[in-house]
């Protein structure tokens, strides 16, 4: 538990009290999993956050230190079974628990499907799906014996409508979704919820190198007429990881003003 956490909740106005949880994020370094890193942390979580290397978390920790928050930055590549066992046993010995599971590392590699090399393939596979796989069974056994927890996966709207040129990421996504689907069925009755978040188009560092002319089109097809934040996605995630949403499992919830309706 940290210390301290107690008034965090409060202090950053947030609507969700996490005090005393712990959440380990993966893909925490920046965009979207910054975001949810460091609004579970203002809610009050102590946050484990991890990506490929530490020093690619330290704006990530600092952010949540300044603000009063309790965050460790730990190393994996989480298509790595090694790795993800590694830094589960190592969240659990410095923490004690793990409460809330966010799965949200993910990589790109696009291309037209009759183009697309082996390799463009495997490499989306086994981060975006397989890593979700991996951390969930690991944390899932913690919280089957805790009796408690929360997993939420980050699929994409991709993974629901399909998307040109992003065959394996869309499939990886699609993945993610029956996954989540069956983990929610198979740990119902302990008390762990397992629940997906579809992002459509949010304004990250991936959306940026979009040519003006791209992103003028796509938010022509967006209903509300503009992309999404990063913080749009993190106050879902707070909310499914709190208490409110106890019985609210297997879902499949898209924040993307509209885009896949």
């Amino acid at each position: 538990m940290a210390e301290g956490a107690g008034g965090a909740a409060a202090a950053t106005g947030c609507r969700v009290d996490l005090t005393g949880r712990v959440a380990l994020v993966t893909g925490a370094s920046r965009g979207i999993g910054r975001a949810i890193a460091v609004r579970l942390a203002g809610c009050g979580a102590s946050v484990a956050g991890v990506a490929r290397t530490i020093e690619g978390l330290e704006t990530t920790l600092k952010t949540i230190r300044e603000a009063g928050g309790t965050a460790e930055g730990f190393a994996a590549d989480v298509a790595s079974p090694a790795d993800v066992q590694r830094v589960v046993e190592e969240v659990e010995a410095k923490f004690g628990r793990i409460d809330v599971l966010v799965n949200n590392a993910g990589i790109t590699r696009d291309g037209l499907v009759l183009r697309m090399e082996d390799s463009a393939w495997d490499e989306v596979i086994d981060t975006n799906l397989k890593g979700t796989f991996l951390f969930s069974r690991a944390v899932g056994a913690i919280m089957m014996r805790a009796r408690f927890g929360r997993i939420i996966n980050i699929s994409s709207v991709s993974g629901l409508v399909g998307n040109a040129g992003q065959a394996n990421y869309a499939a990886s996504k699609a993945g993610v979704i029956g996954l989540s689907k069956s983990i929610a069925r198979e740990l119902a009755s302990r008390g762990v919820t397992v629940n997906v978040v579809a992002p459509g188009f949010i304004s990250t560092d991936m959306t940026d190198v979009l040519p003006d002319k791209l992103k003028t089109e796509v938010k022509e097809r967006i209903p509300v007429r503009r992309f999404g934040a990063p913080e749009d996605i993190a106050d879902l995630v707070a909310y499914l990881a709190g208490p409110a949403a106890g019985y609210l499992t297997g879902q499949v919830i898209a924040v993307d003003g509209g885009l896949s309706m």
